[in-house]
């Protein structure tokens, strides 16, 4: 999970799941504590996902 995926492509890493901003990689502190909660949860979804998906290189995990 990253803030900067250029970074990540750059050194290497073979799973990249891009997250929301620097100062708060997970979450929004402007959204309902209920919608950051389920931002949150779908965040960590995906890259629960990537680390179960079969890569090749490097993959970025977009939506």
């Amino acid at each position: 999970m990253c803030t900067v995926v250029p970074i990540s492509l750059t050194v290497g890493a073979n799973r990249i799941v891009p997250t929301i901003a620097i100062p708060h990689p997970l979450g929004n502190p402007s959204l309902e504590a209920k919608d950051e909660y389920e931002l949150r949860y779908h965040l960590v979804e995906k890259a629960l996902a990537a680390l179960s998906t079969e890569v090749e290189g490097q993959k970025v995990f977009e939506e």
